[in-house]
């Protein structure tokens, strides 16, 4: 048993030290910078600084992050039903090819296609100004809030709609062909048999995208321009400007209770879901 249990322990350990080297210690030494001055004192004064400076980039990043998760499970649901309840094999096959694509695509590249296309002189404009459904004139910028929730939401359905597609291929089809025979449409179909089904998977998609969009530097620096904007790239200008890590440190704690806050709904509510009645 001994023998065993050290042979369990080193086949384990590389894992375990990657853990603690790469998250447990970084994130350790970031909540202590926190409450801790240049000089090792202990302090307030990140926090302060938080409250009275970046109060309104918090609200605005909470916003903005929740508006793009609800984007991004509402088109996983919209893919995921298409794809299910899709009677074009070749429309199937062709969105099954299209909406992958943004997986393989980094946020920073992601960025700077929103860049190119959303720009007042960008992709978007000029092809609505060479159909005739815009004058040059009446184009605009998008290289704002609504880019960077676009460019959020463009890059993260693809990882949604992989994750919400797969669970509804895995369903069993008796109770959907059941309400085919019913005459039931297909959105009936979509909205009140599949998402039921697999509201599980589609709440743990949404909790991911939402700490993934929130972790995000390039898109909101790359994309969002003027104020507010979002905190990380609130936690880099202290850092490069002012080299403040007691403050960058201060609104990375902060960061960190907004995603621990959606986990935690999230568990307490599968914990709920879970109680026999």
């Amino acid at each position: 048993m001994t023998e065993n249990r050290l042979i369990n322990l080193l086949l384990v350990a590389p894992a375990l030290l990657l853990v603690v080297g790469l998250f447990l210690y970084p994130l350790g030494y970031s909540v202590a910078g926190a409450f801790l001055t240049k000089d090792g004192r202990g302090t307030w004064e990140g926090f302060l600084n938080v409250y009275q400076l970046y109060t309104t980039d918090i609200l605005f990043t909470v916003v903005i992050i929740t508006v793009a998760t609800i984007l991004v499970g509402i088109c996983a649901v919209l893919i995921g039903g298409f794809l299910v309840l899709g009677t074009s094999p070749v429309l199937v096959g062709f969105l099954k090819w299209l909406y992958r694509w943004p997986l393989f695509i980094p946020f920073v590249v992601a960025g700077q296609c929103m860049r190119a296309f959303l720009a007042k002189n960008g992709l978007m404009n000029n092809s609505f100004v060479s159909l005739g459904l815009l004058e040059p004139l009446q184009t605009q910028s998008f290289l704002d809030w609504r880019g960077v929730i676009i460019a959020f939401v463009w890059k993260q359905t693809a990882f949604a709609a992989l994750l919400v597609a797969g669970a509804m291929a895995s369903l069993d089809r008796s109770t959907i062909e059941a309400a085919q025979d019913m005459g039931a449409s297909r959105p009936r179909i979509l909205v009140e048999i599949i998402v039921p089904q697999i509201r599980q998977t589609l709440a743990v998609t949404l909790v991911l995208s939402f700490v993934t969009m929130l972790s995000v530097l390039s898109v909101p620096m790359m994309v969002g321009s003027g104020t507010p904007t979002m905190i990380t790239v609130d936690m880099a200008f202290r850092i490069n400007s002012y080299g403040d890590y007691t403050t960058a440190n201060a609104l990375g704690l902060v960061s960190m209770v907004l995603a621990g806050s959606v986990a935690w709904i999230y568990l307490r509510h599968s914990l709920k879901e879970g109680q026999p009645q």
